[in-house]
């Protein structure tokens, strides 16, 4: 047997890899990035791609299940991620289908009905959980945020939530994939809400709003794709809220994005679960350019008018935004949108 590689354009190679899927009860993860087959001759007897840092569309041919080849494809595949640089692994796999990857060094995470969710780090997410701190009195309250850039919008969210809790936790989403870098989105976050009490400030590394817990909130996928990766993330957010004895998690209502609405259906069922109240805001006030929101000011900015985003930022962002840092974003956003 050998491996080869799968690519977009390889029309034969897709087909066979979409009927060993089926074949297995899976379907294809239209955006996996890099996928392999291991071949017998003619025959694929095992497939497996992934997507940044998770493995995915995992399946080895019914006639050659009990050789080991899901081992061979997951080391495969693993041994690309690390010749990539990429060395936390992640993956969703079936509930039958779980032993076949804690064998192979993985741990879980999370489970949910019929999913869980490990990674290949064996303390890692404890290690993580570990870094949050310990458990604060009075009322915990959370939000979590990628700030895209930092709003009035989300000014308003965080002193709603400070009214009605004792301690926020303020988690920022770490995934560096928006228009706005990581530690830009940190900085205006905290610099906007710098005259406020009582906020613990969190990144969320890769188990929040991420390529691996939650990649519909980046990229395009089906409603019932998107609601099962919500699920999941919801599922980790209730891990952490059970450790920082978080009893309230605020989200903003979300009018315009299918995905961020879906994450917070999935919340509603599943966090009352976990002992954790969530509370949807309404949107803050319409401004005469609509109502606040981070895709609203990229969208300003990509036609050049910083001047019409005061209205919908805090002046710390607003500084920002006319300094020589914002140049580059500003001109990415120009191209982009």
């Amino acid at each position: 047997m050998n491996f080869t590689q799968i690519y977009k354009s390889d029309r034969y190679g897709n087909k066979m890899v979409d009927e060993l899927l089926a074949q297995e009860g899976l379907e294809r993860d239209n955006n996996a990035e890099y996928t392999i087959a291991l071949m017998d001759g003619d025959t694929m007897a095992a497939t497996g791609s992934f997507y940044k840092n998770t493995l995915r569309c995992l399946a080895v041919n019914s006639a050659y299940q009990g050789q080991g080849l899901m081992s061979t494809i997951v080391s495969e595949l693993c041994s690309e991620l690390f010749n990539r640089g990429v060395f936390h692994v992640f993956i969703y796999t079936k509930q039958d289908a779980k032993d076949n990857f804690t064998s192979l060094g993985f741990s879980e995470i999370v489970s949910l009905d019929d999913v869980v969710f490990l990674e290949n780090k064996n303390s890692a997410f404890d290690d993580y959980l570990e870094s949050l701190g310990d458990i604060l009195e009075g009322v915990n309250g959370a939000i979590v945020m990628n700030a895209n850039p930092f709003t009035l919008g989300h000014r308003y969210l965080v002193e709603y939530a400070l009214n009605r809790c004792d301690n926020l936790h303020l988690f920022i989403v770490s995934e560096d994939v928006s228009a706005f870098p990581r530690k830009i989105r940190e900085q205006l976050v905290m610099e906007g809400t710098s005259d406020l009490k009582n906020i613990i400030y969190h990144p969320t590394e890769s188990y929040l709003v991420s390529s691996a817990t939650f990649p519909s909130y980046f990229i395009k996928e089906s409603a019932r794709v998107t609601t099962a990766h919500a699920s999941l993330d919801a599922a980790v957010f209730a891990r952490i809220g059970s450790k920082l004895n978080i009893t309230k998690r605020f989200v903003g209502e979300e009018p315009y994005s299918e995905s961020t609405a879906l994450y917070n259906n999935a919340m509603q069922e599943l966090l009352p679960t976990c002992g954790i109240d969530l509370t949807i805001i309404p949107r803050k006030a319409e401004s005469e350019h609509g109502i606040i929101s981070a895709s609203l000011v990229r969208k300003l900015l990509s036609e050049g008018n910083v001047e019409a985003t005061k209205a919908l930022v805090p002046e710390t962002t607003y500084n920002f935004l006319n300094s020589e840092k914002a140049i580059s974003i500003i001109n990415k956003l120009k191209n982009t949108l």
